[in-house]
C-alpha cells in the first residue's frame, strides 16, 4: 500500500501556493500553518524561530484546532530545551533535514519523565510531535512543528509528507524573508551560483558542480550582477547575503 496518495501531493501544493495577500512579517502565511494542519491530521501547527542559547524568540506562529489549547509557556520550553533530547536533537546533532518526532527518540515512560513533557506538553494537552526544520543563521532555529494530544503518534506517511513539502517550504520562507530585506528575487540557479562564490569556488570550479560551460557560469554571474546593481563577485555576496551565506544553506 501507497503512503502518499495523489490526492496527498495535490493538498501538498496547494499547501505553498502563491500567497500574495499574506501580511509580510508572517515568516510563513497564517494560511500555510492552517493547509498543513489539513494535509497532516494534528491539533496545532507551530513556526518557530528562536536562539535556546541566548533564550530569545524571533517569531511564533500558531495555528490551533482547539481554541482552548492556549497559554503556551516559553519560558518552561526554554527552561528544558537542552534536558530534552528530541527538543535539542538538531543542535546536538547538527542534523536540519530530518523529520523526526518524540518517540524516535524516547520510549513515552522515558518522554512522561521529562521537564518538557510536565512542564510545557502536558498542561497543553499534547502528546505526540513531529518536527521539520528550515535553514537558519548560526545559533537560530527555525522549526515546522506538528502537536498530537493522547492517541494516534505520526505515522511514516506524515515524516514522508513533511520531508517532501520542507524543500518547498524553505524557498517560500527565503522568498519571504528577500522580500522583507528588499533584495531583488533572484532564480534558485543563481542563489546556488552565489552560494559557491560565497564558499570561495572559482569559475570553473563552479562549473564544473553545476554541469555547465564557464561561459554560462559568467552569463549568469553578468545577470546576477545587473539584478543587484554590483560589479564585483565581493559586492555580489555582500548584498545576497547580509547576515551571512549560512542563512540559506540547506
Amino acid at each position: 500500500m501507497e503512503l502518499v496518495q495523489e490526492s496527498d501531493l495535490r493538498v501538498l501544493l496547494d499547501v505553498v501556493a502563491d500567497h500574495p495577500d499574506s501580511p509580510a512579517d508572517q515568516p510563513l502565511p497564517d494560511v500555510v500553518l492552517e493547509r498543513v494542519a489539513a494535509l497532516i491530521s494534528c491539533d496545532n501547527v507551530s513556526f518557530t524561530d528562536f536562539d535556546a542559547v541566548r533564550g530569545h524568540l524571533y517569531a511564533d506562529q500558531d495555528y490551533f484546532l482547539d481554541a482552548k489549547a492556549t497559554g503556551v509557556d516559553e519560558e518552561a520550553f526554554l527552561r528544558h530545551y537542552w534536558d530534552c533530547v528530541p527538543c535539542s536533537y538538531p543542535d546536538r546533532s547538527g542534523d536540519r533535514r530530518s523529520v523526526l518526532r518524540i518517540s524516535d527518540h524516547l520510549t513515552t515512560r522515558q518522554w512522561h519523565g521529562t521537564g518538557m513533557y510536565q512542564d510545557y506538553f502536558h498542561p497543553l494537552g499534547f502528546e505526540h510531535e513531529i518536527m521539520l526544520c528550515l535553514p537558519a543563521p548560526v545559533g537560530r532555529n527555525r522549526r515546522l512543528i506538528l502537536f498530537r494530544g493522547p492517541g494516534r503518534d505520526f505515522d511514516d506517511r506524515d515524516r514522508l509528507l513533511l520531508t517532501l513539502l520542507r524543500p518547498h517550504l524553505k524557498e517560500l520562507y527565503q522568498q519571504r524573508e528577500r522580500a522583507r530585506d528588499a533584495l531583488p528575487d533572484l532564480t534558485p540557479r543563481q542563489w546556488e551560483l552565489l552560494r559557491l562564490i560565497a564558499a570561495g569556488q572559482s569559475t570553473i570550479d563552479i562549473a564544473g558542480q553545476l554541469f555547465v560551460s564557464v561561459s554560462t557560469v559568467r552569463k549568469h554571474l553578468e545577470n546576477v550582477f545587473i539584478r543587484l546593481n554590483v560589479t564585483s563577485r565581493t559586492a555580489a555576496v555582500a548584498r545576497a547575503f547580509p547576515i551571512g551565506a549560512d542563512s540559506l544553506a540547506d
